[in-house]
């Protein structure tokens, strides 16, 4: 878990918003991510970039506010390059984006318990 959530990041964050808050704001973002992820998907199927561009976004803002660094940038990579000539590529791209979230919930949970 030392490399997937910054600690101190995390640290900051609770020491600022309260330890109960950022439990919410957890699982508020372990409910959208899953929405987030199929959003991704579907523009990349509909070769929407901008919808895609987005998605990305989206969940590179809020990985960087729980300090899930490696997710952060798995997402940043895919929203700086936008869609790909290849759509596979894209779709490889997000299986590793979806491992790293799923890392990422995992020791999200682990730390908003306390």
């Amino acid at each position: 878990m030392n490399d997937v959530i910054d600690k101190t990041v995390f640290a900051e964050l609770q020491d600022t918003a309260g330890p109960e808050f950022v439990q919410e704001l957890v699982g508020t973002f372990l409910e959208e991510a899953p929405g987030l992820m199929a959003e991704l998907r579907a523009a990349r199927d509909a070769a929407q970039a901008d919808s895609f561009r987005r998605a990305a976004h989206s969940l590179k803002s809020n990985s960087q506010t729980f300090g899930a660094l490696r997710l952060a940038e798995a997402a940043r990579s895919l929203e700086l390059a936008g869609l790909s000539a290849d759509p596979e590529y894209d779709r490889q791209a997000i299986v590793a984006l979806q491992a790293a979230l799923d890392e990422a919930a995992t020791a999200l949970r682990e730390l908003a318990r306390g």
